[in-house]
């Protein structure tokens, strides 16, 4: 059994949760500037609830979307087990109607024109890695979480 294994079954019996739940998958965050320690340190404080993807992403990648009440393992760069969250909401939203208060969810940026100013960056990088092009309506995937173990 593994780390993530023991870590997840701790969560079910602490929690009075069906032994059966499955956990969603494990999530590692990261981004230009951040580290991964830093990133992970604003989820515990409660500072980031949100982050976006794009739709690309999961679409090359042939990944499915995730679904509002999943559950996730957040692991650290050593992938170590921290919390579990429920994915509270997922949305596909282009990239130029995205609103400030939706960006201040990811906790990482100060004003509107540097959150836009990093996205753009990150989403450039990884359609160059994955083969497609920014646009301005480019669609995202907004995600929504909350943490529910630690």
């Amino acid at each position: 059994m593994t780390e993530l294994d023991e870590y997840w079954n701790n969560f079910l019996e602490k929690t009075n949760r069906d032994k059966e739940e499955k956990c969603a998958g494990d999530l590692f965050f990261e981004g230009k500037n951040f580290i991964n320690a830093e990133l992970n340190s604003i989820v515990l404080a409660g500072q980031k609830t949100a982050f976006f993807t794009t739709l690309a992403t999961f679409t090359i990648d042939g990944e499915p979307l995730p679904v509002s009440g999943e559950l996730y393992i957040l692991v650290d760069n050593q992938n170590k087990p921290l919390c579990v969250l429920e994915m509270e909401s997922v949305n596909i939203i282009p990239f130029n109607e995205v609103t400030w208060d939706m960006a201040q969810k990811e906790g990482e940026c100060s004003t509107f024109g540097e959150w836009k100013e990093k996205m753009q960056e990150y989403i450039e990088d990884e359609g160059h890695v994955l083969g497609f092009d920014y646009s301005e309506d480019i669609k995202l995937v907004f995600q929504t979480f909350k943490v529910i173990y630690k």
